[in-house]
Order: structure tokens, then C-alpha cells, then sequence
């Protein structure tokens, strides 16, 4: 009898134990998830990322992004395709993403090669953003300028973080994947608070009231340099950069030389150039109260929030179910659903989602979120494919060259979306051309398709690089510094 007691006894604690597992069970997936990567990477590498990507990039940057396309509109009152040269000028920083790169990699500051960097990128942010908040009546020209130096901010500590990220990206091969995904989960989730809160703020606030609440996220980044666990080399040898300068230039040069690495660098730069981008056409119309849907600022803070969800379901999606793929043939469908995918664009400024019975605002948030799941879909094998391309003594340059190379690719993108609305005539009040407009870089982004061959089809788990620079070691006189000697690769390049 006592051992039936103690059977059903053990037999209902396994049922409740169970209950509370089928209840709890999607609590608790990603926070164990988010402590193993804690365990075996350290809690302030985890924390860097979420504060950079999530915080600084994502929820900031959503903020950042609905703030200054209605300063541009309503505060210095630009034209749609001037707004995209100025947005354009902002985004140089992130093209010169290398020069931060070779800093963090041969220039460490006090001893360390990342925390200085994460103080000073918080530094710039503030000092840029309480300029233009405080300022009552700024000069164009000095607003763009401010905000460029923002951006700056953020550039140094997104090359920082990759740095980081390549890294241990290199040292934890099997968790390339799961480091990618708590970089793109921590944006998605950034973004979809900032953006839900973005329009609320900029109606409560007006736009130059939230670039003063952005100077927060760059104080956090200030804080991640603080704290960020890095060994302090006291010994290096500040004579020798000069050389190290030169010698990582080289080591990128050869290692850009492979085609390995060019041509997938080729793809990621001509995928992303050729799809013009045309937001600010579009956010113009969006808020127009006689030919568009007259959103308020709440709305589109809530459209593109909603937009971010999207976002997070691809980077889920790729987490569990795709990261395993060939990335040709994940590419080959992510692109071409991108690309089709514009089409509700079309349908929208045509009105024709009208005859079907469906409001502006809803089939725009349903356009929202598609394009930012497919783009999403689409960028996150590009992503752990850069990883793969990294030399180990070259990972924070190189891995910032890759991005710089997509970086330039939305520049061209964002200036020849300009160009082509200032072509069709789209203005303040005419959006005639604007369905040429749509229908024109619609063709566009399906036309990498052509260039797929340019994508290795092999494993996404396995090495990419040649074996003379898997095999590149640190040199004698580097042994215990932090730095890694580069001559090697470049002499194993010139042997061939």
C-alpha cells in the first residue's frame, strides 16, 4: 500500500511537473538559451550585444529613425529625394566602418583593444544628440552634421560589438548561428518597443525632444565600455603601429583576394544596391492628406513597430528552422521573395487594396510586416556568412570592411532612390510617379537572382576560408599581447 501511496504521489508530481514545463517552457527556452551564451562567452559580451544591438541600434535607432524623417519633413521642410541625399550624408560613418576596425584591432587604448572605443562612441553620441535637441533654430547644414556625428557614435560601437562578435564567432564554431540570432532577436525586439513608442514621443515631444532622450542608449554605451570583460595588455608596443596598420591593410588586401571571399562580398553589395530604396517617397505619402492615407505620427510609430515583429519572426524562423540550409539555397528563395514582396507597395499607391475592402492603414501593416520578415529572411545568412569570411588576427577590421561593403551597398541604394524620385517628379504634394517608382525597384531586387552562383553552396556549419588562412598563427613577438601577428598570411599568399 505504501509503495502505491508513494507511486501515485510521484506519479501526480510528475504530471504537475510537466504542467508547469508545457506552461513555462517557452519562458524558459530563451532564457536558458541566453544564459548558456552567457556561460560560455561571459555575461558582459551578452550584455554589449543587447545594449548595442537592442538598446543603441534598435530601439534607439527606431526612435532615431521616426524623429529625423519628421525633422527633415516638418522642422527643415526638404523635398522626399533631398531627404535621401541628407539621409545618405548621415550614413557615412557606417561605410568607413574598416578605419574603426583597424583601430579596435592594432590601436588599443590604456591597454585594452574594445572598452575605450565603447566609451568614446558613447561620448560622440551624447555631445551630437544634446546639440541638435538643445538647439532652437539649426542650420541645415549643422544638422546634418550633427547627426552624421551621431551616427558616428553608433558606427564605432557597431564595429566594436561585430568586433566581439566575429571573434567569438571564430573561437565557439557551432555557435555562430545562436550569436547571430541573439544579435538580430535583440535589434527586432529594440526596434518594435522603439518603434511603438517612437510616435507617441515625437507627438508628445516634437522630434528634437526625442534626440534629446537618445543621449540614454549612448550612455549605455558608455557604461558597456566600463564594464566589458577584456584582459588589459600594459606592454604593447605603440612604436609597432605603424607597421600593424600596414600589415593588417596587406592581410586584408590578401584575404580579399580569395574568391572565397570577393565574390560573396560581390553578391552582398550588388543585392543590396540594386534595391533602391525609396522609404522616404513612401513616408511622404504616407502622412500626405490629400492623395495618401494622412497617418498620424502615432500611427506610423505603430505601423513600423509592428513592421520590427516581423523582423523578430525572421530572425526565429532562421534560429530554428532554416539556419541549417545551404546559403545558396536560402538565398535564392529569400531574394525572391523579397523582391516580390514589394508588389503590396504597388498595390497600395494604386489604391487598389480599396476595391478589395481593405483600409490603407491595415494593408500597410501587413505590407510592413512582410517586408521586414522577408528582409530579414534574406539578411541573416549574409550575416553568419561575413562571420565565416573572418581571419582570427584581422576579425574586427575584416568583419567591418564586410559590413562597410553592405553599408556602401544602401548608400547607393538610398542616393539612386533619390535620384529617381527627383526623375519621376515625386515632390511634397505630386506623387504621380511614385507606382514607376515602386515598380521599378520591384524588377530590381529580383535581379540577383542572376548572380547566385556567386554564393558557395556549401554548409553553413562547416569552414569557408583556404586552409593557409584558417592556419594563420600569432607570431613570436605577439605571443601574450592580444595582437596577432599578420606577415604569415600575407607571405603564405605571395608563395602561391
Amino acid at each position: 500500500m505504501v509503495e502505491e501511496k508513494n507511486l501515485e504521489d510521484a506519479s501526480g508530481e510528475t504530471e504537475e511537473n510537466e504542467s508547469k514545463t508545457g506552461f513555462c517552457g517557452c519562458f524558459c527556452i530563451p532564457i536558458n538559451w541566453i544564459k548558456m551564451l552567457a556561460t560560455e562567452m561571459h555575461w558582459t559580451f551578452v550584455f554589449g550585444v543587447v545594449v548595442v544591438y537592442g538598446i543603441s541600434q534598435g530601439l534607439g535607432g527606431a526612435l532615431n529613425r521616426v524623429a529625423t524623417e519628421y525633422y527633415m519633413k516638418d522642422v527643415q521642410k526638404v523635398q522626399p529625394s533631398e531627404a535621401q541625399v541628407y539621409g545618405g550624408i548621415t550614413f557615412t560613418p557606417w561605410i568607413v566602418k574598416p578605419i574603426w576596425g583597424l583601430l579596435t584591432d592594432v590601436l588599443p587604448m590604456f591597454g585594452y583593444r574594445r572598452r575605450p572605443y565603447f566609451v568614446v562612441a558613447g561620448c560622440i553620441g551624447i555631445i551630437s544628440l544634446l546639440i541638435i535637441s538643445v538647439h532652437e533654430k539649426l542650420h541645415l547644414a549643422l544638422a546634418v552634421l550633427s547627426l552624421t556625428a551621431a551616427s558616428a557614435g553608433v558606427a564605432i560601437s557597431d564595429v566594436t560589438i561585430d568586433a566581439c562578435v566575429a571573434e567569438n564567432s571564430i573561437k565557439h564554431p557551432s555557435l555562430a548561428a545562436d550569436i547571430q540570432s541573439l544579435c538580430a532577436s535583440a535589434t527586432a525586439i529594440g526596434q518594435l518597443i522603439g518603434y511603438f513608442i517612437a510616435g507617441i514621443f515625437v507627438h508628445l515631444l516634437g522630434p528634437k525632444g526625442v534626440f534629446g532622450l537618445l543621449t540614454i542608449p549612448a550612455g549605455l554605451v558608455f557604461v558597456v565600455g566600463m564594464l566589458l570583460d577584456e584582459p588589459q595588455n600594459t606592454k604593447f608596443a605603440y612604436r609597432q603601429v605603424n607597421q600593424k596598420f600596414l600589415d593588417a591593410c596587406k592581410a586584408m588586401w590578401t584575404t580579399m583576394q580569395c574568391p572565397e571571399v570577393w565574390k560573396p562580398c560581390l553578391y552582398m553589395y550588388l543585392s543590396t544596391a540594386l534595391g533602391l530604396g525609396i522609404h522616404e517617397g513612401m513616408f511622404y505619402w504616407y502622412t500626405d492628406s490629400k492623395e495618401g492615407p494622412s497617418l498620424s505620427q502615432e500611427s506610423i510609430g505603430y505601423m513600423f513597430s509592428i513592421g520590427a515583429a516581423g523582423s523578430l519572426l525572421g530572425a526565429i524562423l532562421y534560429q530554428n528552422v532554416l539556419k541549417d540550409y545551404p546559403f545558396r539555397d536560402l538565398l535564392f528563395w529569400t531574394q525572391l521573395f523579397f523582391g516580390l514582396s514589394g508588389m503590396l507597395d504597388l498595390i497600395l499607391v494604386l489604391r487598389l487594396n480599396l476595391k478589395f475592402g481593405m483600409s490603407d492603414y491595415l494593408f500597410i501593416v501587413v505590407d510592413e510586416i512582410v517586408h521586414k520578415f522577408t528582409g530579414r529572411l534574406k539578411w541573416m545568412p549574409l550575416l553568419v556568412l561575413s562571420s565565416k569570411l573572418c581571419p582570427l588576427s584581422i576579425a574586427g577590421t575584416f568583419f567591418a570592411l564586410l559590413m562597410s561593403i553592405d553599408n556602401f551597398g544602401d548608400l547607393c541604394s538610398s542616393w539612386g532612390g533619390g535620384f529617381l524620385l527627383h526623375q519621376l517628379k515625386v515632390s511634397r504634394t505630386n506623387f504621380d510617379g511614385l507606382w514607376l517608382a515602386i515598380l521599378i525597384r520591384n524588377l530590381l531586387r529580383i535581379s540577383p537572382l542572376c548572380l547566385l552562383f556567386l554564393i558557395p553552396r556549401g554548409d553553413p556549419n562547416s569552414s569557408i576560408l583556404p586552409t593557409e588562412i584558417l592556419d594563420m598563427k600569432e607570431g613570436p613577438d605577439t605571443q601574450g599581447t592580444g595582437n596577432v601577428e599578420l606577415v604569415s598570411l600575407i607571405n603564405a599568399k605571395e608563395l602561391k
